[in-house]
């Protein structure tokens, strides 16, 4: 019964609070933006390392005026605490997992995409390991022929977490440098070629 109350207590608050917090980041801080000034009208995937996403709202919403996305987010508690504090920012969710039901929720991101919705992924999540790239987003992004966009983002002072993603939270006073590639097209690529090209993509900016 406790543990219940609590989980609710956390849902009811945390999200609010943490959306709070993270807009208190992101104008606290300095920023520049290394990236296409604009992008197609078309959906798009956005593509961020799991441990940079705390931050991704806020490139979205440098290309999008008006939020129309769905991030796919873990099933789990934390997925839950996350995709009611992305709701603050417009931003809709799909819950689902690289790890559990796959195939169901590829086809439900594949469907969105579909009827017009940018998608936001985590290339290594919900579990890793860090920084490498599972076949979802490139199936995706082939059975979808819409183009993907490669996201860092990088502040220059932060606190890490010891998570297995490394997980970083902007320290206020600081410049938050968002990094974008061009789009770029994973259709015709073998699935190695593929995951090479969003792998390189993603790691250009590592240090």
């Amino acid at each position: 019964m406790l543990k219940r109350t609590l989980r609710f207590l956390a849902l009811a608050l945390l999200p609010f609070i943490g959306s709070l917090l993270i807009r208190l980041f992101y104008y606290t801080n300095k920023k520049v933006f290394h990236a296409p000034a604009t992008i197609t009208d078309d959906p798009v995937i956005f593509a961020c390392w799991h441990g940079e996403l705390l931050m991704l709202p806020y490139l979205y919403r440098y290309y999008r005026k008006t939020p129309h996305a769905k991030v796919l987010i873990s099933p789990h508690f934390d997925g839950e605490l996350i995709s009611k504090t992305i709701k603050y920012f417009g931003l809709g969710t799909l819950a689902g997992s690289s790890n559990k039901n796959a195939a169901r929720v590829l086809i439900q991101a594949i469907k969105t995409i579909k009827d017009g919705y940018d998608i936001g992924i985590t290339p290594d999540g919900p579990k890793g390991p860090r920084h490498e790239v599972a076949d979802g987003v490139i199936i995706m992004a082939q059975k979808t022929e819409v183009k993907t966009l490669l996201i860092r983002i990088k502040p220059t002072k932060y606190w890490q977490l010891n998570s297995w993603d490394k997980f970083i939270i902007p320290k206020p006073f600081g410049t938050i440098h968002y990094y974008a590639s061009n789009e770029i097209d994973l259709s015709g690529m073998n699935l190695e070629e593929a995951r090479n090209k969003v792998e390189k993509g993603l790691k250009y900016y590592e240090n």
